[in-house]
C-alpha cells in the first residue's frame, strides 16, 4: 500500500484496508470524509501513558512498534505493526489514556478516526466482526511475543524479530526483504542491548541467514531464521 500524504486518496486507501473490504464505493467515501491523516516521523510517539488520546488509528503505510516501559527502565515490545493494521483499540473502553507507546519506526502516514466515529462505524456489523477477529489476532500475537521474551535468548529473541518481518514482508508483497533497522531499533524489539543484538546478528550472517547492510538487514534464509528462533 503506497498512500504518501501529498495527494493522499484516503478512499482508495481506506478500501485496502481488511475491515472495510465488504464496504460500497459510496460508503467508503462517506468514512473517509470522517477521518483525519496524520504524517509521523522516524521515532515520532504516536500516543503514549502521558497522553489524552481519544482515537482509533489505522497504519496507511510505513511500520509502528507498540511497546511498554518497565519500571527499571527497559522496554518490552508488544506489537510491530505493518500498513493496514487498526490500533489504538483502548479507544473502545471508553477510557481517554493509554498504558502504552506507539512509535513510527520509519515515516508513517496514519488515518485517525474519533471514539464517536469509531462507535458509529461498529454499528455496522460486517466492520464490527472483522474489528473483532483483527483484536483477537493481536492478542494472540503479544502472547506469543511475552512468552517468547520469557522463554528464549537473545539470539533466538533476535532471530524471532526478524522473521516476523521478513513474513510481513512477504505478505505485504515487498519487493526482497530487505529490512531497514539499526542496531538500536533492533535491539528496542528484541528486548536487549544494542551490542547483544549486534552479536547475535554476526552469528546470523556467519550462519548465511542474513546479510548486514548499511542501516538494514537483509533476510536470505527465512525458514533457517524461524529454526533459530525455536517457531
Amino acid at each position: 500500500m503506497n498512500c504518501g500524504a501529498a495527494g493522499f486518496d484516503r478512499c482508495h486507501c481506506l478500501a485496502e484496508v481488511d475491515i472495510f473490504a465488504d464496504l460500497a464505493p459510496g460508503e467508503t467515501h462517506n468514512l473517509a470524509a470522517g477521518a483525519r491523516m496524520r504524517t509521523y516521523a522516524a521515532g515520532e510517539l504516536l500516543y503514549s501513558p502521558q497522553s489524552l488520546v481519544e482515537a482509533l488509528f489505522i497504519l496507511m503505510q510505513g511500520r509502528v512498534r507498540v511497546f511498554r516501559v518497565t519500571a527499571d527502565g527497559r522496554t518490552f515490545t508488544t506489537g510491530i505493526l505493518n500498513p493496514g493494521t487498526i490500533f489504538g483499540e483502548i479507544v473502545l473502553t471508553g477510557r481517554p489514556r493509554y498504558d502504552s507507546y506507539a512509535e513510527a519506526l520509519d515515516g508513517a502516514v496514519v488515518c485517525v478516526m474519533s471514539r464517536d466515529h469509531v462507535l458509529q462505524l461498529l454499528s455496522d456489523p460486517r466492520i464490527a466482526a472483522r474489528v473483532a477477529e483483527t483484536l483477537s489476532r493481536r492478542l494472540v500475537e503479544t502472547e506469543r511475543r511475552l512468552s517468547g521474551m520469557a522463554l528464549k535468548n537473545v539470539h533466538q529473541r533476535v532471530a524471532a524479530t526478524l522473521a516476523t518481518f521478513a513474513s510481513d514482508s512477504v505478505r505485504h508483497g515487498a519487493p526482497g526483504i530487505h529490512i531497514a533497522l539499526t542496531h538500536e531499533q533492533l535491539a528496542a524489539l528484541a528486548g536487549t542491548r544494542s551490542a547483544s543484538a549486534a552479536k547475535a546478528l554476526g552469528e546470523l550472517a556467519d550462519r548465511g541467514l542474513i546479510h548486514l547492510g548499511r542501516g538494514e538487514v537483509i533476510i536470505l534464509d527465512v525458514a533457517g531464521l524461524a529454526a533459530d528462533a525455536g517457531d
